[in-house]
């Protein structure tokens, strides 16, 4: 079928709840993508930050074939060894001592939650349950973390959202120590907001935010279910703040495009899960969880981090030059492949040019450019994307 009929057919069958490009990617290697027409793209979206290691890496299909062969899926009340193997990786390289498994970061995010809120009141008692969140955040979709996002277009229409949760400005630790109460019982933040913007914290920010946290006795909970799995040059971005969590949400690249959430935490706060607390029927089955074993044991074992350190340097250096040609662009802002570039126009019209000159691009906060491409990518590919958009802005009329 050519990519018109598989949109029509679309168009007949799937709810419109995503505003699609009329692109239709069949197959994908490395950092390229090839539609139903058989046309290639350079992918610089990568999946909104899950395809790390490109599109079909070796070590994840082989991993995905040898498992699908032997069990696909079983139920959470046995033993998996899959899931037991993946959550020591991940707790043996972060600061975590115990690993929750669910199917999406929105899930994750749900299962950090319902954690903070049994915590504080097994600790604290029942009134201690709400969680300072920040503007401008994303968290996911469902009930609950649509009220911890803090963007009101995510929000809209689904009054009443769920109560317990305050939002403040992001990087403004004034604001987040005077919106503490009583009643609050965490702090849930990205270290990097993508969504948002690509938005940095100023240097201490995150330390100052753990302190407040330390000092009323909080819960620090990071979402890094866009930024962790090496997209910012450590396995988890946290590490960049010298500040540690309580506890970590990871989903996107955990499995090199398999759908898997984590929720990892400390054993103190961990133990306040219980058989019957909190569950997830496909949870960690045995398929996603060989899928993101290869994927971190790749990450680890094969100097992706060190490389997505420095690709991602080149990237910020080619687009701070580009950016000096053209006067609608207000800066480039980045740590390792987690990437924006501030416009003082909207984007959208900028990466429909792009799709039609075969180069994946994103528009986030609408003024933001997104660049989060496979951390496999190569110089050869970015100077190509580069000359691209080289040539797209330079038809923009300010």
């Amino acid at each position: 079928m050519t990519s018109d009929q598989w949109i029509e057919k679309s168009d007949k069958y799937i709810m419109k709840t995503y505003g699609r490009y009329p692109i239709v990617p069949v197959r994908g290697e490395g950092c390229r993508l090839w539609d139903a027409d058989g046309r290639e793209y350079l992918d610089f979206l990568g999946g909104v930050a899950v395809n790390n290691l490109g599109h079909c890496h070796p070590r994840v299909v082989k991993a995905l074939q040898e498992q699908a062969a032997q069990l696909i899926h079983c139920s959470n009340y046995y033993q998996i060894p899959q899931q037991i193997e993946l959550a020591e990786l991940l707790c043996s390289h972060s600061f975590a001592d115990k690993a929750f498994f669910c199917n999406s970061g929105a899930e994750a995010n749900e299962a950090a939650i319902k954690l903070a809120r049994k915590y504080s009141r097994d600790t604290h008692g029942p009134e201690r349950y709400e969680i300072i969140t920040a503007a401008d955040s994303f968290h996911g979709r469902t009930m609950a973390t649509v009220s911890a996002t803090g963007q009101e277009k995510v929000q809209r229409f689904f009054d009443p959202l769920l109560h317990g949760f305050t939002h403040v400005p992001f990087n403004d630790a004034a604001a987040l120590e005077a919106a503490v109460t009583s009643n609050t019982c965490a702090v849930m933040l990205e270290p990097i907001q993508g969504e948002g913007g690509v938005n940095i914290p100023s240097a201490g920010y995150f330390q100052e935010v753990r302190r407040i946290c330390d000092q009323h006795g909080l819960l620090l909970i990071f979402d890094e279910v866009q930024v962790g799995m090496g997209r910012t040059g450590k396995m988890f971005a946290y590490e960049h703040f010298d500040v540690v969590p309580d506890i970590m949400t990871l989903a996107k690249a955990l499995a090199g495009g398999a759908p898997i959430g984590c929720m990892l935490a400390k054993d103190r706060f961990a133990a306040a899960f219980v058989p019957g607390t909190h569950g997830s029927t496909f949870g960690g089955n045995p398929l996603v969880c060989a899928a993101a074993i290869a994927t971190v044991r790749t990450i680890l074992e094969e100097g992706i981090l060190n490389r997505t350190e420095e690709i991602g340097e080149y990237l910020v250096g080619e687009l701070e030059t580009l950016g000096k040609k053209y006067p609608f662009v207000k800066d480039v802002r980045g740590i390792g492949l987690m990437i924006g570039m501030g416009l003082s126009i909207p984007g959208a019209e900028i990466v429909k040019k792009g799709h039609a000159r075969g180069v994946l691009l994103n528009v986030t906060h609408d003024t933001v450019l997104r660049f989060v491409p496979p951390l496999v990518v190569t110089k050869q590919e970015i100077n190509t994307m580069i000359g691209i958009l080289d040539g797209i802005f330079a038809e923009v009329e300010v």
